[in-house]
This record gives C-alpha cells, sequence and structure tokens, in this order.
C-alpha cells in the first residue's frame, strides 16, 4: 500500500483528485496549517494543500520575489506561473511569514503577465501573531469571514451540522496520525520517516474521509509488521517545511531512521484535536490559532523548546537536524537558540541550510549528515 502513498505524495495530481473534479465539485488550495480546512471541508470543498513539488526552475518566482527570499513560496509562483494549478477553483493565502504574505501580491501580480492562473476565489485570510482573548477574537472574526466568502463564491451553505461532521473527520485523522506516530517511536520502528511523512503528505490533497479509510487500513497492516528497522541512528527533524520524501530518504540512506519531527508538514499539523461540543466555528478558531506553536508567534519559544525536548525523550533520539530553508528568518534565527539550548541539555545537533524540496542540494546535504553520525556514534 505504500506504493499508492507515495504516488499521491509525489505527484500533484491523483485519483481521488481527479475523482472529485469530475464530479463536478470544487477544490481550493491553501499553503499554512493556520487555514482551518474544516471550514472548506464542510462546504464540500475539497482542501488542497499548495506545495512546490516537481519544480525544476524558480525563474519565474526569481522575477517577482527577488533573489533574498525563501524558495518555498517562489517554488509554489512557479508552478501557479506555468498553470499548474489551474484544477483549483480558489486559493487562500496566509501570513505564515513574511515571504508567505508576499505571494499573495506575486501571484496577483504574476497574473498579469500569465494569464488565467489567478483563480475565481482568491482570498487572504489573517493571522495574529499572539494567543490572547482579543487575537482569538480577531481569529474568530477572520474565520467566519472565509465561511461567508466561500458560501457566497460558491454558492453554499456552510451549516453547524456540517461543520460539526467535518471536525469529527478531521479529528480522526489526527488520532491515526497520532497512532502513527507511535509505530514510529518504539524501539524497533516498523516505518522510517520517509514512508511516513508519504502519508501525512497524502492527507493535505485527498478528501479526508478517503484518506481515514486507507489509514486504518495501513495501521492494521504496520501493527502486524515482523521486519522492523534496527541498528541505525535515531534522529529528528526540527525547522522550515520540507514536503519532500527524497530529502528524508537522503538522511536516511546514509545509516538513519528519522523517528519523530516538529514539522509543518509533520506533528505539527495534527497534534492538536478540536472540540466537538458548542460553536463548531469558534472552536476550530481555538484549536488553529492555539495549535503546537509555530516560530512565527511572538512570545512561545519556550512551549517550542519543550515541544522539542518531549518528543526528543519520547522517541529516544540519538541526535536532532535543525534545518531552515535558506533566508529562512523565523527558522533560521530560532535554530541557533534551538542548538544552544538543546546541546545544553546534552542532545547533539546539527544545523543545516539548504534550498527547498526539489532544489535542495543532496549532495551536500549527504557529506552534513554522514558527519554528524559519525560524529554521534
Amino acid at each position: 500500500m505504500m506504493n499508492e502513498w507515495k504516488e499521491i505524495a509525489n505527484t500533484m495530481g491523483n485519483t481521488y483528485l481527479r475523482k472529485w473534479k469530475e464530479s463536478g465539485r470544487a477544490a481550493v488550495g491553501y499553503p499554512c496549517t493556520y487555514v482551518p480546512d474544516e471550514v472548506i471541508y464542510a462546504a464540500d470543498i475539497l482542501p488542497y494543500r499548495l506545495r512546490g513539488t516537481g519544480t525544476t526552475s524558480s525563474s519565474i518566482g526569481d522575477t517577482y520575489f527577488g533573489p533574498v527570499i525563501c524558495s518555498f513560496p517562489k517554488c509554489v509562483l512557479q508552478l501557479a506561473g506555468e498553470g499548474r494549478f489551474n484544477f483549483l477553483d480558489g486559493t487562500i493565502i496566509v501570513p505564515g511569514c513574511d515571504s508567505m504574505r508576499r505571494l499573495d501580491e506575486c501571484w496577483r501580480k504574476a497574473a498579469d503577465d500569465y494569464k488565467g492562473i489567478l483563480p475565481g476565489f482568491f482570498h487572504y485570510f489573517g493571522v495574529p501573531h499572539k494567543v490572547t482573548d482579543y487575537s482569538l477574537m480577531w481569529f474568530y472574526e477572520e474565520t467566519l469571514k472565509l465561511k461567508e466568502k466561500l458560501e457566497k463564491h460558491f454558492g453554499v451553505t456552510i451549516t453547524d451540522k456540517a461543520l460539526k461532521g467535518a471536525i469529527s473527520v478531521y479529528n480522526e485523522s489526527r488520532k491515526l496520525l497520532m497512532q502513527l506516530d507511535k509505530l514510529r517511536v518504539k524501539d524497533e520502528p516498523v516505518i522510517n520517516g520517509e514512508d511516513a511523512l508519504s502519508i501525512i503528505l497524502a492527507s493535505t490533497a485527498i478528501p479526508r474521509d478517503e484518506f481515514n479509510k486507507m489509514l486504518r487500513k495501513t495501521l492494521s497492516q504496520l501493527e502486524t509488521k515482523k521486519e522492523t528497522i534496527k541498528g541505525k541512528k535515531r534522529l529528528m527533524l526540527v525547522g522550515s517545511i520540507n514536503d519532500d520524501p527524497e530529502f528524508m530518504k537522503v538522511i536516511e540512506d546514509c545509516g538513519a531512521v528519522i523517528v519523530t519531527d516538529t514539522m509543518c508538514f509533520g506533528s505539527r499539523s495534527y497534534s492538536d484535536l478540536t472540540e466537538e461540543e458548542g460553536d463548531p466555528l469558534f472552536a476550530l478558531a481555538k484549536r488553529y490559532l492555539n495549535h503546537a506553536y509555530c516560530p512565527r508567534m511572538f512570545g512561545y519559544y519556550k512551549p517550542r523548546l519543550k515541544n522539542i525536548m518531549d518528543r526528543a525523550k519520547e522517541a529516544k533520539v540519538d541526535g536532532i537536524i535543525l534545518q531552515n530553508i535558506r533566508f529562512c528568518d523565523l527558522h533560521g534565527s530560532e535554530n541557533g537558540i534551538f542548538e544552544r539550548d538543546l546541546e545544553k541539555e546534552g542532545i547533539p545537533c546539527m544545523r543545516m541550510e539548504r534550498e527547498y524540496g526539489p532544489l535542495t542540494e543532496s549532495g551536500r546535504v549527504k557529506m552534513r549528515i554522514d558527519a554528524f553520525l559519525e560524529r554521534i556514534s
């Protein structure tokens, strides 16, 4: 079954997406874990997380962003400019960082030069930088605005019943992915980091009820699997966005296994459940604003450090890779502080700067990992 997971993870299109579109239903793209997928799903619209999968150049992205910018939004804009997101009926942009904020204006501007690449529904979804009573109300209003904009543009009504149904489906996904985590952190894991990431990526590109069915079956197979991973150094991955299973493979082929992470295409996307009682829209606003804090959120370094240390202890890691995409201000600056504090606790760390996904310099990564594994042997 892993072949099916990998096919979904490594391609922009997939059988489930094609069937969804062929049935006449819409799909809306989004780039960040702060977007409440359930609001989209409750409208019978497929939430599809934007990625730079398959990028071979950033020439279009370079034209609008300039050189000193993280390569993730550049690659997303590259694919948009090439028309490879034209299957989307809408896009939601989130200010996850300043580079992602600029994706909104750059995509709009690029649409003047590359006709037809701007979807009819193009919405900017604001997210506060702190969690307070007043910021939660602001975020609730942003979530309500998103709901109303979706209803108006797509001619649908998003009911509380539909929202609660979507919350239930997504909570089940999170619980299943937490079960997958437990299989990764076993003394002898039954799945490596590359394959686990492929499963997580699939959750962002197919209907969640279908994903849940597939994952239940996969978990059943893994729980009875006899072949385990032995004798490899146990690593944790921390830092900038990584949606590239090949990056995990390069690391693991050096003689390691990635047993845990605190990535946004990883544990941060499913580590908190949404309350299923009360006002469903408010419950979603509360969950998404409070979920495992990204470094874009001000004043939460200590909780982020504790999350890393707790997960590292649970997974019995031998070392932590603190990686960031070049020009990523948020993770690039924070990783230096993490390295200082984690090394004080006796946890070996390696900092690594790289390009995003398909642009990653795999040869250099391999040399760095080889050296780190030699250090912790």
